[in-house]
């Protein structure tokens, strides 16, 4: 195996940002109960579940770096993942209509062999823009808020309800590009540029 890293994720938008930064991986999803973590403070929830994808998957890859993640819209005291239905979609693009959110991006780099990792997180604060009962039912009716986090991709159709963002955009969509290549650096996982 000529690649050295592995995303342990299923996102296919993790995967085109890592893609797009020019990293060489593998991608095998990992098979982690994420209800099982039941943490409220957003930044420890997303970190805890980022390190136990990579840990899944480094338990069966030990000699290669593993990348795992996990992002969430977090909002009144309240962690949004991906909507279960319509109407979820709905009422979480409702709960987000004109008020500002942070999005939490956790990560892990592990390699069990080098007993070496680094789990972080970044934030970024989003504002929606202030959305009619009509735009939140179109948005949802083109199936785009099904399988992101806060029912809305910035990268897509959802771009039309971003107002504002304070942080990284990449963190966003899902992988804060950025401060992974550097940690990824920084562990020797892969060569500066």
């Amino acid at each position: 195996m000529n690649k050295k890293i592995i995303l342990a994720s299923k996102s296919p938008r993790r995967k085109y940002l890592l893609k797009q930064a020019g990293i060489e991986f593998l991608v095998i999803p990992p098979q982690v109960d994420e209800s099982e973590f039941n943490l409220t403070n957003p930044s420890d929830y997303v970190k805890k579940l980022a390190l136990a994808k990579a840990e899944y998957i480094a338990e069966k890859h030990p000699d290669l770096w593993v990348l795992g993640a996990d992002t969430i819209v977090y909002i009144n005291n309240t962690i949004l993942e991906k909507p279960r239905s319509k109407k979820h979609a709905v009422q979480m693009l409702k709960c987000l209509s004109a008020k500002t959110h942070v999005v939490y991006t956790g990560f892990s780099i592990f390699c069990k062999n080098k007993a070496q990792k680094i789990s972080r997180t970044t934030k970024t604060e989003v504002i929606l823009k202030k959305m009619s009962d009509h735009e939140i039912k179109w948005y949802v009716n083109t199936k785009e808020p099904f399988d992101k986090a806060g029912a809305y991709a910035i990268q897509g159709l959802g771009a039309s309800l971003v107002k504002s963002i304070n942080g990284s955009y990449t963190n966003v969509v899902g992988l804060p590009v950025c401060e992974v290549i550097e940690d990824l650096i920084l562990l020797k996982a892969i060569k500066k540029y």
